[in-house]
């Protein structure tokens, strides 16, 4: 069986920018036999959330490689001068593309390693090859949509999973419901429920609103219900000196920092984040509400300081019973859908890694990314987007992916023997 030097879980923007940081590589003269594996039958990137007149939250030079390599490419800019849009975009005199657009760049970027990539596996364990009382290697085990199974032999692992959705206690019995979706699964779900007139969006997030604006503007004009916990919606902060946060020599400074001091940092910057939609798009919705009171109707509701207590599905609907923080009161309302804009939780990795537990201890990473093992554990494990506790808020972003994926790959290539790190053909 082939040994490869890598093996990739995911091919999701991290991990391409991965593969163009060994790229890099392999042009300088060394190379690294890596492949990923991504469960998709092909290259998508949020496709449900790719709303029309949704943009970046970040500049376009926080790309797959500018940050790390300016003259790569695989930059933006490249990216826009390939498809002749060069001068078009500059003329929108804006930092902040499409979230189509980005879509299509991360695409075009993923297109380019079509060799290295084995769409439509899902990776569902990885296992220790355990030889003379040592971990030498790692088997990584998939399975193809219909049912065959895979297993590859990788001398190192890198694990870019992504989140997943985020789903409140209250709401799990509902799984199979369809007319209770996350927002991650929302422009599919939302095509099932084409008729309904009345939507819960639970959350008050950039999704939220995003959400909350789309459905605004649908030709059957849905009434929607805004709920959330908070007392208001509150803008993300980007102004220039917090914005230095996500800026790369700010994980040497997050990392360095004992771990009361990063909680402190990680509280007291969430807001540039979480629940932090662009103060635009909070204009935007204030502006509703306030041509509705000029209307004198009530089409929509913002449901602030409402919790949702339980949740109820028969033919009629879907009952939500809500706590008024406020009022001191509980209402239930009926809705036709619910949409949960209630984010992503980033623990997926741990139960892929599950069977090296013994190895692995509590998944402390270094500064590389890399998981700390124990003496007897020869094979480097890298987590990409899973480290936000010890590296920043930066970690599940763009901002630093194209300097994290140039780290990794140096690392990478040091961990191997020095009888490998000599190129031996593409990579």
């Amino acid at each position: 069986m082939l040994i490869h030097d890598l093996i990739g879980i995911g091919f999701g923007p991290s991990n391409i920018a991965l593969a163009i940081a060994l790229d890099e590589q392999r042009q300088a003269g060394a190379s690294v036999n890596a492949l990923f594996i991504e469960r998709q039958e092909s290259f998508h990137w949020h496709p449900n959330m790719l709303l029309d007149n949704t943009h970046m939250q970040i500049s376009f030079l926080k790309d797959l490689a500018t940050m790390r390599n300016p003259s790569s490419p695989f930059t933006f800019v490249n990216y826009l001068h390939q498809k002749g849009r060069l001068h078009d975009f500059i003329n929108l005199k804006t930092f902040y593309p499409s979230r189509h657009e980005f879509s299509n760049y991360f695409a075009w970027a993923a297109a380019q390693f079509d060799d290295l990539c084995v769409y439509g596996e899902e990776v569902f364990e990885v296992l220790p090859e355990v030889r003379d009382g040592e971990v030498k290697l790692l088997r990584v085990r998939s399975h193809g949509a219909g049912g065959e199974m895979h297993e590859r032999l990788t001398r190192n692992l890198v694990v870019s999973v992504g989140g997943t959705a985020n789903v409140p206690e209250c709401f799990r019995p509902f799984k199979d419901d369809p007319r209770i979706f996350h927002s991650h699964h929302y422009l599919h779900r939302l095509a099932a429920n084409a008729e309904a007139n009345k939507i819960a969006i639970i959350g008050g997030g950039q999704s939220a609103a995003e959400i909350f604006m789309d459905l605004h503007g649908r030709p059957n004009a849905p009434q929607i219900d805004l709920v959330m916990r908070a007392r208001t919606i509150k803008p993300a902060d980007d102004s220039p000196f917090v914005n230095e946060v996500f800026n790369p020599d700010f994980v040497d400074h997050m990392f360095s920092r004992s771990a009361a001091e990063r909680s402190d940092m990680l509280r007291e910057f969430r807001h540039t984040n979480y629940a932090s939609p662009d103060l635009d798009l909070i204009r935007q919705l204030f502006k509703i509400f306030y041509e509705q009171k000029v209307a004198e109707q009530a089409r929509h509701q913002f449901l602030r300081r409402h919790e949702v207590k339980t949740v109820r599905a028969d033919a009629n609907g879907v009952h939500l019973t809500l706590y008024d923080q406020n009022g001191k009161q509980t209402i239930t309302n009926r809705y036709d859908a619910v949409v949960l804009a209630t984010g992503y939780q980033r623990a997926h990795h741990k139960a892929l890694l599950e069977p090296l537990a013994p190895w692995l201890g509590e998944l402390e990473t270094d500064r590389d990314y890399r998981i700390l093992t124990a003496p007897q554990f020869r094979p480097s494990i890298f987590l990409q987007g899973a480290s936000e506790a010890s590296h920043g808020l930066s970690d599940t972003l763009l901002s630093v992916t194209a300097v994290r994926t140039g780290e990794i790959g140096t690392a990478l290539l040091a961990a191997q023997p020095a009888a490998r790190r000599v190129a031996a053909g593409a990579l």
